[in-house]
């Protein structure tokens, strides 16, 4: 039976090249389609505020975060078989 991955093997996955880059990229589109489609008319009219900006980085962070958390899961169960 594997032994159970632990914390900081998941946080050493997360710091890979490989999927940082895939989880930037990621967050990158996804974020920036979400941010035309959440922010597009005051990014144009120029009226962003200072929590628009907040929550657009949150935006782009959240498909990173999930990108990121979905690519060590797939290379921990993998090593598990």
């Amino acid at each position: 039976m594997a032994e159970k991955a632990s914390i900081s093997d998941a946080w050493r996955l997360a710091r890979q090249a490989d999927v940082v880059k895939r989880a930037a990229a990621t967050g990158i589109l996804v974020g920036g389609i979400l941010v035309l489609i959440n922010y597009g008319d005051a990014i144009l009219s120029g009226s962003l505020t200072t929590s628009a900006f907040v929550k657009i980085a949150l935006t782009v962070c959240v498909p990173y975060c999930v990108s990121t958390y979905s690519s060590v899961a797939a290379i921990l169960q993998y090593a598990k078989q």
